[in-house]
């Protein structure tokens, strides 16, 4: 009888392989130039299991973060760490042996992040950890104990009041908590939102009145939870639903709409218009329904939800499959026009989207044949910028060299070639979020 060969999942093999070295190296090798403008820090976070652990799912490895600072025109450094994070030094587990809750333990994996002065690592289980400017590891963030629940992997900051609004969900009541956070880090509200039951939300929105919530038929499921893979599933009994609180009544309500069934993992933004609420992100027509590896893909979609109550309005805008919804962040709650998301091709390739939303159209921005890109961030090229003048940082695998570059483009031309590439020391793999983190905010 012959043997099965034995398939590596997906999520350890390729470009989605974890690096077993951290590094620091300075003064990295740049083809072009790199604009005077970027005086920061590109980060970004993703799992990367620690040699002699695996894991079950791509969403189960310790956080990583890769790091490049940008200053006159130079690459001063490249740093990338794993979060050291309870469960990375002692093993800490979500769920202790008297079955309470531990949320210092968790895998930081998912975003990073910088709000009142601190740089934070996220994932949505757990409290945030904080780094410092070289990326080592301070410790669990609960906000002065303010914090009591977990917190979502994808806050917005409000760009009016510099406010960091959030939300945790978790498994048992209440499933869903609402947080807000003043522009000096205190946390000044947190809110139970009632929902039927514990579904995976990973993200949300915030418009300059409201705050959005999307609770979708992504529920947990306790054998799969036994089984030690991603404890969700879909399920056809729950519905789908948008719902909007209120901005700054800590007393308000919750108003629901019911919208067709879906999910969504990303949201690009959303905004107030004389209709009522805009949302535009990334739907997925159903997740997991056969097993937590078959993702799928999704779309660029549109709810708009009236004011008048009539039905909620959802339509496509764009057919590409696409993930990693990015925008100015300058507009985040606000009207926007542009958005930029990845579309990965097969065999090794990928690219960037250029949406115009004005316009009805979709550009392709390539990075290289053979050459991959990940989340792309748009840094405007000054802070009065106008929304479309600045420039997409993005980490790119190149599948011919096995290796990965910074890569800086032009927003506005989408066909140019890069303005600068940074040569990096090792590969990065596939990974989540980041964003830029000027030096003086």
């Amino acid at each position: 009888m012959t043997a099965s060969p034995i398939t590596t999942p997906f999520h350890l093999d390729g470009n989605y392989r974890p690096v077993t070295t951290e590094l620091t190296e300075s003064e990295l090798p740049v083809e072009g130039t790199i604009p005077e403008v970027l005086n920061g820090r590109y980060l970004r976070n993703g799992p990367n299991p620690r040699p002699g652990v695996t894991s079950t799912h791509w969403f189960y490895g310790d956080g990583m973060i890769h790091g490049v600072e940008l200053s006159a025109g130079r690459a001063r450094w490249y740093r990338n760490r794993w979060v050291r994070t309870n469960t990375f030094t002692d093993g800490a587990t979500l769920l202790r042996s008297d079955f309470s809750v531990d949320r210092a333990a968790g895998l930081a994996n998912t975003n990073v992040i910088a709000h009142a002065g601190r740089t934070l690592a996220l994932v949505e289980t757990s409290f945030p950890y904080e780094l410092t400017n070289q990326l080592d590891t301070v410790g669990p963030y609960d906000f002065d104990g303010r914090l009591t629940t977990a917190m979502t992997a994808h806050p917005k900051i409000c760009p009016t009041t510099g406010e960091l609004h959030f939300f945790g969900y978790a498994l048992t009541p209440p499933y869903l908590t609402y947080h807000c956070a003043d522009a000096t880090g205190r946390l000044i509200q947190s809110t139970e939102i009632d929902v039927p039951g514990p579904t995976m939300m990973h993200d949300f929105a915030i418009t300059a009145t409201h705050v959005v919530f999307f609770d979708l038929p992504v529920v947990f499921d306790i054998e799969r939870a036994l089984a030690g893979t991603m404890p969700f599933r879909w399920d056809d009994t729950y519905g789908a639903r948008i719902g909007l609180l209120p901005r700054n009544q800590p007393h308000a309500h919750v108003t629901w709409h019911a919208i067709e069934p879906c999910y969504v993992f990303h949201v690009l933004n959303a905004y107030d218009n004389d209709e009522g609420v805009v949302i535009d992100a990334l739907r997925y027509p159903e997740l997991w329904r056969t097993g937590p590896d078959n993702f799928g893909g999704a779309t660029l979609h549109r709810w708009t939800l009236p004011r008048n109550g009539n039905l909620v309005r959802e339509t496509p805008i764009d057919n590409n499959i696409a993930e990693f919804p990015r925008i100015d962040d300058r507009y985040t709650g606000l009207p926007h026009r542009y958005g930029y998301a990845i579309h990965h091709t097969d065999p090794g390739e990928g690219h960037i989207l250029h949406y115009d939303l004005h316009a009805g159209t979709t550009e392709t921005i390539s990075v290289g044949p053979a050459r991959i890109p990940s989340e792309a961030v748009f840094v405007p090229a000054s802070p009065d910028a106008d929304e479309h003048d600045g420039y997409l940082l993005t980490y790119v695998y190149d599948t011919t060299r096995g290796t990965s570059d910074l890569v800086i483009l032009l927003a506005n031309e989408p066909t140019s070639p890069p303005v600068a590439t940074v040569h990096l020391p090792q590969r990065v793999p596939l990974g989540f979020h980041g964003n830029w983190i000027p030096a003086n905010p």
